[in-house]
């Protein structure tokens, strides 16, 4: 076998807006000499290269993605600090914002006076030296990456939409142009001279719009890995063999390490408690809002935020082998491989550019031949009204303007879309996954039940103390329920981690924590309390006892509820035919529970972050079209592995960020109406499109001349423009109609 030298390496890529951008960055790449393998990932806006050094190198496939009208970075390649790439990435996708917003922003400024005095005042002094002035700015020097990608596509024997607004604006401003130069031209053949300066200018403008809310959304969108990396701690305390603390930088850390976590640090590394004890937050990991008990030998996560007690930890997993790597792994393989399908105006314009073309020339070689007269007249006159006709001002319009109208909608309901794409996909969807806690379940621990063998004020007091007292998670719970009691003052408080916490009061002492706790104290428990311990334990609710040192005198039942919504709206989508799934990271017990409550036949329970994704997967591979709604962090690599995320509000940033919807309410019915809003909206759609291609089915023909041979008629340019500005206006009047629609 031939040895060569390889490498692989992840280089940045600028300028992709869109699925179809990232596709034909990757078709471009991998039809290189020496590439091995590459994958762009739009999420991240990179590519993964691996290449043989010896045929090609970085450099040389940087300067065919540069010919092909993008960017890619390789200064930095060997820079493998998360942190640091995800801040560059940050700063160049904000720099970019800000220059398309200012394009935007002057170009809308310059085509307005362009707009009002080629519609209206076309007979006022120097109107169409004004025009020009204010809309050669536009053109050339705002719209000029549209000219600029159009040649390096031709390079490549392609066309997009950038061909289309490059061919229709730059053939409406140069014939506009020589007809203020040379309009005796035109007056010599009995025909007025006309200027489309308002056409080229204003299609410019509206394009720049579109790619301004999509470089916005991309930007939204790749954030939640950032917000992942940012879990990891810059530095960590480790403790030296000469037993001296020492702070040193995360990258630096090794297995086999000793880290010192303090109260409110986050966790660096994954790795094993060695000494000492505490509530540890691990949400982040299985979605659960009650932390988690760390004692010796009990493993810990990176990422997971310890609470109040301190502990030392020996590394385990570093670098990209931790738990959080891993997520963020899952996260960012999960959203580039979901390639987006190519927008439809692309698919449509790759073919239709060309016909354009060729239909113009063929019309003004047809005029010219046929007709020595006056061909070269009649057949320039049919080929300018031809690609005017076919401006794209319309199908620029077609999609934004009822996305627009449909996140607007969504937004009047409660539900944030973040683009097009998760509205094609919602109403195909036929299997609905659902986290259990924050998304069916409230999410927050509350007291349902308190049974007292005996009860007064003073006892509520002790009771309320010794909660507010302690550091467990779940007496916040008890704390809120007893809200109104007085405090009293303690003789002596002690908490036992992992048990509960007792104290003494006027020479009596009080127990608050869990069964066992009260068993090791010899305290005695009553068959009724017994009882409703039993009943509670059948509910799947955390019980807490409180007791003196003789006898128990209160259980008080903790549970997470079922939203008042849930059961309601998991009929609705059953009733539509969806099939849903609940996964959580909880006991069988209490998800069995919750599942019977709610009407849900397939379940899974005690499942970690990696388990919920590939499952999701695993549905997926059997063609199933899967939306998959949480809360947590924990949810994110499956909620990226899903053809559609939906993110319940209240929930974590990071949930919110990697998926494609999120309901602000927390309302699961609102789901069902998402569904509802992306069939009015897709509908809506390919309704503009027909408006916006109709034109140019009947138009076009007409601009050629197919009927000067029956009755005499050639279309004149400026009918042509109306016509184009008449099939904008259809597209919007239409998408403006869903603001109407109720579901």
């Amino acid at each position: 076998m031939t040895k060569y030298n390889t490498k692989r390496a992840t280089f940045p890529v600028l300028n992709m807006h869109c699925g179809s951008c990232a596709a034909r960055v990757n078709k471009i790449l991998n039809q290189q000499n020496g590439i091995i393998e590459a994958y762009v990932n739009l999420a991240s806006s990179s590519a993964t290269i691996e290449f043989n050094t010896d045929i090609t190198s970085a450099q040389q496939l940087k300067q065919v993605i540069q010919d092909a009208g993008y960017d890619m970075i390789i200064e930095n390649e060997e820079d493998d600090d998360e942190n640091d790439n995800a801040e560059n990435s940050e700063q160049r996708d904000y720099i970019n914002y800000i220059k398309l917003r200012k394009k935007v922003i002057l170009s809308i400024i310059l085509s307005f006076p362009v707009f009002l005095i080629g519609m209206f005042f076309m007979d006022m002094s120097y109107a169409n030296e004004i025009m020009w002035m204010f809309s050669t700015p536009v053109i050339f020097w705002f719209g000029r990456d549209f000219f600029i990608n159009a040649i390096k596509q031709l390079k490549h024997r392609s066309a997009n939409m950038d061909t289309l607004v490059a061919l229709s604006t730059g053939t409406a401003y140069v014939f506009s142009v020589m007809n203020i130069i040379f309009p005796d031209f035109w007056i010599s053949k009995g025909i007025e001279p006309h200027v489309y300066f308002e056409a080229s200018s204003v299609i410019i403008a509206f394009i720049l719009i579109g790619r301004f809310l999509e470089t916005k959304a991309k930007a939204n969108t790749s954030s939640a890995i950032k917000k992942l990396i940012g879990l990891q701690p810059n530095s960590v305390m480790i403790i030296t063999k000469s037993n001296q603390q020492r702070e040193i930088p995360i990258k630096e850390v090794r297995k086999g390490d000793v880290i010192l976590v303090r109260p409110g640090d986050k966790i660096a590394v994954d790795g094993i408690v060695t000494e000492g004890s505490s509530f540890v937050d691990e949400s982040m990991l299985n979605g659960e809002p009650v932390p988690s008990l760390k004692e010796i030998n009990s493993y810990v996560y990176a990422g997971t935020l310890n609470q109040r007690g301190s502990f030392l930890f020996k590394a385990d997993k570093t670098g990209s082998d931790t738990m959080l790597s891993q997520i963020i792994k899952m996260v960012k393989e999960a959203q580039g491989s979901k390639a987006p399908v190519e927008k439809l105006v692309d698919k449509i314009a790759s073919v239709f550019v060309p016909i354009i073309i060729i239909i113009a020339l063929l019309s003004f070689a047809t005029w010219f031949f046929l007709d020595p007269e006056n061909g070269f007249t009649h057949g320039l006159l049919s080929l300018v009204t031809v690609l005017v006709i076919a401006c794209p001002c319309a199908l620029g319009l077609a999609t934004p303007t009822a996305i627009m109208v449909g996140i607007g909608k969504g937004a009047e309901k409660g539900i944030l879309i973040k683009d097009a794409e998760s509205l094609e996909i919602a109403r195909k969807t036929d299997v609905l996954v659902l986290d259990k806690t924050g998304t069916i379940t409230e999410g927050k621990p509350k007291v349902t039940d308190f049974i007292w063998k005996e009860s007064n004020d003073n006892l509520k007091s002790i009771f309320f103390t010794l909660e507010s007292k302690s550091e467990h998670p779940l007496a916040h719970a008890i704390i809120k329920y007893l809200g109104e009691s007085e405090p009293v003052s303690f003789d002596y408080y002690e908490s036992v981690i992992g048990r509960g916490v007792f104290g003494d009061f006027n020479k009596k002492r009080y127990y608050a924590g869990n069964r066992s706790f009260l068993v090791e104290n010899n305290i005695r428990i009553s068959k009724e309390l017994e009882k409703g311990y039993d009943q509670l334990l059948q509910e799947s609710k955390t019980v807490i006892w409180f007791s003196n040192d003789d006898e128990a005198l209160a259980i008080v039942g903790i549970t997470d509820e079922i939203k008042s919504s849930s059961i309601s709206a998991i009929k609705k989508l059953q009733e539509k035919g969806i099939d849903i799934y609940m996964l959580t990271g909880d006991n069988e017990v209490s998800a069995s529970l919750i599942a019977k409550k709610t009407g849900i036949v397939n379940f899974r329970s005690g499942m970690l972050p990696d388990e919920k994704a590939s499952f999701v997967k695993e549905l997926r591979l059997k063609g199933k079209i899967v939306a998959m709604a949480g809360d947590g962090i924990n949810d994110s690599a499956a909620l990226a592995q899903a053809d559609l995320s939906i993110a319940m509000g209240n929930g974590s940033d990071i949930a919110m960020d990697t998926a494609k919807m999120t309901i602000i309410s927390s309302d699961l019915n609102k789901i069902a109406d998402a569904l509802e809003l992306s069939r009015l909206t897709v509908r809506t759609i390919r309704q503009n499109l027909f408006w916006a291609f109709i034109y140019n089915l009947i138009g076009i023909p007409i601009a050629a001349g197919i009927l000067f041979p029956v009755n005499g008629f050639l279309l004149n340019p400026m009918i042509a423009g109306a016509a184009m500005a008449l099939s904008s206006v259809s597209v919007v009047s239409n998408s403006l109609r869903l603001k109407l629609r109720r579901f």
